[in-house]
């Protein structure tokens, strides 16, 4: 078993990591007095993962859209009962979810850590499918997929996606469809948990009011050894162009909402890191309460405080996004392209760049300070192949010529989609 303890040089901030014996990465961040404890138990399977192969097999599997959400479902039951019955009983809240590129299992708790850690590291190792349960449970995700395409936010989305990417999978709604489920059985289910849920490609992430050597401990009580079985994932080829640059649909919603998408180019591991850090500059500076631009529209009625951006990334994707409330979305769209120009050709206010950066700077440095970030921070490094700390050492080095050079690259007009959800008497 592999120890190391990780250090920010920058805030002093430590955490451990070790590779165990199973194969597990674990990473533990003791955080005496904090009463919380926050645990995931997490697997780097996600709804874009639908073609993957391991050593040994000449051809890739592809599996039906929304198995990895459908799997996070049917993990909570086992043969005896309920998981969040087993928690109940230690005074933890459980949850699970699967993102794009993710799922992970976890708790939370202010006492009894050790007994709901045990729960948590028992369940995720012990699948349990047969065919009626996975009936039952069609139609129940069957359900929430109607519900979902109903909902204003998650259509102007994933519309925005459609119209972004032509191959990747990022573009499925993370449950799939009614009719990809309905191809689903028990021993798919179990192909798919014993290629992505073999240690080797997990990670345990804790922190809180705990000690290192109570959790190593438990861990090797739990923990099941694995063989790495080499897993490969892979994607469609995806052209750097967008499908079409619009998309506008008409739903029951009060006023109309938007996603403006710039489509940038995919990364990985540390280069992901920097753009993603620099992206996040760059769309704040645009998009910043306090710029030109956010006034200009805010005093023209044409936006109002809902107004906001995100960076979304993740294998095979990246993208930055604008979004908000708006009768004249496409006015905003024009505003946030001729805002990219004009800095491009006028340049960057050094003033501003600062006191954004050291506005990103320090949300990263109080992040560190809550039991639940800390907890989802190493688990999410670990997973895009970074350190823990790296993110506040890479924007610390930022410079405004990296901003620029980003928005030259990859805030392009022709990369520019927007996806508007109207009101039905529009």
């Amino acid at each position: 078993m592999k120890k190391e303890l990780i250090r920010s040089e920058l805030t002093g901030d430590s955490c451990i990591h070790v590779k165990h014996k199973s194969g597990l990465d674990i990473y533990i961040c003791e955080m005496p007095g904090f009463s919380s404890v926050e645990a995931l138990f997490g697997t780097k399977y996600g709804s874009v993962n639908t073609m993957f192969r391991q050593k040994g097999d000449e051809k890739f599997t592809t599996v039906p859209e929304g198995i990895a959400h459908f799997l996070e479902h049917k993990l909570f039951e086992n043969e005896d009962c309920d998981v969040f019955e087993l928690y109940a009983k230690t005074g933890a809240s459980g949850n699970a979810f699967t993102s794009f590129d993710k799922t992970a299992y976890l708790f939370s708790c202010s006492k009894n850590y050790q007994e709901s850690l045990r729960i948590l590291l028992d369940f995720v190792q012990k699948p349990y499918f047969t065919k009626e349960t996975v009936d039952k449970e069609q139609g129940i995700i069957g359900q929430e997929i109607k519900m979902t395409n109903d909902n204003p936010e998650w259509r102007v989305f994933f519309n925005m996606l459609r119209c972004m990417y032509h191959s990747h999978p990022v573009k499925i709604d993370i449950a799939g469809t009614v009719e990809s489920i309905a191809q689903i059985d028990a021993d798919l289910l179990y192909k798919c948990y014993y290629t992505f849920y073999n240690l080797n490609n997990m990670v345990l992430s804790i922190a809180g009011n705990i000690s290192a050597d109570e959790v190593l401990a438990i861990c090797d009580e739990c923990l099941k050894d694995c063989d790495d079985k080499g897993l490969e994932t892979v994607f469609p080829d995806e052209p750097d162009t967008i499908v079409k640059p619009e998309i506008r649909e008409k739903q029951p919603v009060g006023a109309s909402i938007f996603n403006l998408g710039y489509k940038c180019t995919a990364c990985t591991g540390e280069e992901r890191l920097r753009k993603t850090m620099t992206a996040s500059v760059v769309s704040a500076l645009i998009s910043d309460a306090s710029s030109d631009m956010y006034q200009r529209l805010l005093k023209a009625g044409i936006i109002n405080s809902s107004f906001g951006t995100e960076v979304f990334t993740g294998d095979g994707y990246f993208t930055v996004i604008f979004s908000g409330e708006s009768d004249s979305p496409e006015k905003v769209r024009d505003a946030v392209a001729d805002e990219v120009d004009r800095m491009l050709s006028e340049g960057i206010c050094e003033k501003d760049f600062q006191r954004i950066k050291k506005s990103t700077y320090g949300m990263f440095v109080r992040e560190l300070n809550n039991v639940e970030s800390v907890a989802n921070l190493m688990m999410n490094s670990h997973m895009d192949g970074v350190g823990p700390y790296d993110a506040i050492n890479v924007i610390s080095g930022i410079t405004s010529e990296d901003a620029l050079g980003f928005m030259k690259n990859e805030l392009r007009r022709d990369r520019l989609v927007m996806s508007v959800i109207e009101g039905e008497g529009e």
